[in-house]
């Protein structure tokens, strides 16, 4: 097989029906063109099928480190940025189908679009061959981004501001928007803003705010979806 995906699906003893896997490389764009099943369901499963590999592999990799740490480290392996890299490294948009006009907008080489459709891939191999089955995939696909997030856990403030000043020419705004809970485990929310975009993020410290606001606003910026609330 020649087609990377395809070959380590195979590899690993993971072949889809071919109705399944035209379903989970199906943008909706194709469908509404088409007609049929779109991958926004497949890809809302293999979401969550992702979260709880990622989640079995960082607790197995990593005994040392506490659940504060294995959130980090699944947060940045399961992010759309990361998941649109690993599709774009299996060439999973060749096997895309997308309509007209999202093909002439580029969607097909889109990071939002790439990292969709490896969920809805996911989600596919999950009802086909159970969570035992498919968790070997997972880790054949995301174990180096483990390894790699271990290692440097991103420093989303300084890359928030590095993107803000090259994309709006401004440095992001931080501002506290609330605080829950008793004084011994109070809980602040910081918004993180610049023009037309924030996002909210929140924390046992401010600093853990606000880095957490940075990195919802970043992933957002850079093509992902993860908790941006939208236009300032």
């Amino acid at each position: 097989m020649s087609h990377p995906l395809l070959a380590l699906l195979h590899n690993l003893g993971l072949d889809l029906p071919d109705e399944a896997l035209r379903e989970a490389v199906t943008h909706d764009s194709y469908a509404h063109e088409a007609g049929g099943e779109s991958n926004e369901r497949l890809e809302f499963l293999g979401d969550a099928v992702l979260d709880l590999a990622v989640a079995e592999l960082v607790f197995r990799r990593f005994p040392e480190r506490d659940e504060g740490e294995l959130s980090k480290l699944r947060a940045v392996v399961v992010s759309r940025p990361t998941l649109a890299r690993v599709a774009e490294g299996l060439r999973l948009d060749e096997l895309l189908r997308v309509g007209k006009g999202a093909e002439e907008s580029g969607a097909r080489r889109r990071p939002s679009v790439l990292a969709s459709a490896l969920e809805a891939v996911v989600g596919a191999i999950f009802l086909h061959h159970g969570y035992a089955r498919v968790y070997p995939l997972v880790e054949a696909l995301l174990g180096e981004a483990v390894a790699e997030a271990a290692v440097a856990s991103p420093d989303y403030k300084s890359l928030l501001q590095e993107l803000a000043q090259a994309r709006f020419g401004t440095l992001p705004r931080y501002e506290v928007v609330g605080e829950e809970g008793p004084d011994h485990k109070k809980v602040f929310a910081v918004r993180a803003s610049l023009p037309g975009w924030a996002a909210v993020g929140r924390g046992r410290s401010k600093k853990e705010a606000e880095g957490a606001a940075a990195k919802r606003l970043y992933v957002h910026l850079m093509g992902g979806v993860e908790g941006s609330d939208g236009g300032a």
